[in-house]
């Protein structure tokens, strides 16, 4: 076989797959497109928390779960264990508690995860 013969069906489907390719790039796009006349929705000024369920992060990284749930999420972390420590390197902090609870409703931020150092339990700790 030589590398004519070779690349004869190598090229043959490279062309049918061009000209696939530029036949669905004609064809229109069904969807409506929004004109000019159409205002754009304006964001109130209070928005409200976009309705979504908890996840169950206990037991979980807190830095981990705050990557989770995005940037658009206001998230506080507390320290449950009862020492009153701040949370500097959230890596660092293990979940307890949610507020609210696991597959609950988030209807208010900020979202608040009681934590304690990943070394220590969870046992006896609250979130108030």
């Amino acid at each position: 076989m030589t590398i004519r013969e070779f690349l004869r069906p190598v090229l043959a489907v490279a062309l049918l797959a061009s000209l696939s390719a530029c036949a669905e790039a004609s064809t229109p796009d069904p969807r409506p497109t929004a004109t000019s006349a159409t205002p754009a929705p304006s964001k109130p000024a209070n928005p409200q928390p976009v309705t979504a369920v908890m996840m169950d992060l206990i037991g979980g990284n807190a830095g981990r779960a705050v990557e989770q749930m995005g940037p658009d999420t206001e998230v506080t972390l507390k320290d449950v264990s009862g020492k009153g420590r701040s949370v500097e390197d959230p890596v660092e902090w293990k979940i307890c508690h949610t507020r609210p609870g696991p597959n609950q409703q988030i209807t208010d931020y900020p979202v608040i995860l009681g934590v304690v150092r990943v070394a220590e339990s969870c046992a006896g700790t609250a979130l108030k």
